[in-house]
Formats: C-alpha cells, structure tokens, sequence
C-alpha cells in the first residue's frame, strides 16, 4: 500500500512540475483541496503554484535572482519548495518553505529570511496557507 502512496505522491509531484515549467499551455486556476482532505502534500501543492504564479510568472522584481524548485515528493511527510540562484537549480537553496502531513503548519527558513524580501515572504505563505490564494505586492 506505501507504493501506492509513493507513486502518488510522484506522480503529483511531476505533474506539478510539468505544470510549472510549462509543460501545460493552459491556464489552471489555483484551487483549495475539499474539507477534511488537506494533507500537507495539497496545502504545499497550493502554496507551490501560488508562489509559481504570485512571484514568478508575474515576473515580480523582489524574486527575479530566484529560481522556484519543487520537491514535494517526499517520504519524510514533509513536502517543499525550495527557491535557489536563477539558473543554479543545484546550488544550496535560499529559501525553503516546508509543510507536515496532518498539521496546517508551514515553516519558512534559509539566508532569504533574514533579508528585506522576508516580511513579503511570510505575509504571502500565512495568506495562502490560510485559503486566500490571491497575489500581493
């Protein structure tokens, strides 16, 4: 039964990269998983596209030296995202933003939060975290 989950949780995870790099020409608005049903696989799920769209596909200035690198596969229980140097996808991440299974619990850490971009930074995953997927500036 833990394959099941395993190639699940893969097989989202590519899908969302897919979706993210652009492997998918069409528009997909962001939605919220069903009550009763948010694992921390959906919430980071969420948060990742919102950040996808809100900092990235926007071209929002405040992130334009970033690059956004999804790993939410994970057998820990404990999905992320992680943003590193544009173009250094391997290089050691500046930020990551880190969800648990069973908990609405979101934890952002790495050289990223203690710069200026910071505060915009926690704002934006508390209101996604929280429901609210819409873009601030």
């Amino acid at each position: 039964m833990s394959h099941k989950i395993a190639g699940r949780a893969a097989g989202a995870s590519l899908a969302l990269f897919l979706l993210i790099s652009g492997g998918c020409g069409t528009s997909t608005p962001v939605g919220r998983a069903p009550a009763g049903a948010d694992t921390g696989l959906d919430r980071m799920e969420r948060l990742t596209l919102n950040a996808n769209r809100c900092w990235f596909k926007s071209k929002d200035p405040a992130f334009s030296a970033y690059t956004l690198a999804p790993e939410l596969s994970s057998y820990s229980g404990r999905p992320r995202f992680l943003l590193v140097p544009r173009g250094k996808v391997e290089a050691r991440p500046l930020l990551v933003v880190e969800g648990r299974r069973g908990s609405s619990d979101v934890a952002a850490y790495g050289p990223l939060m203690g710069e200026p971009v910071s505060g915009r930074i926690g704002a934006d995953l508390d209101r996604w975290r929280t429901g609210d997927d819409s873009c601030s500036a």
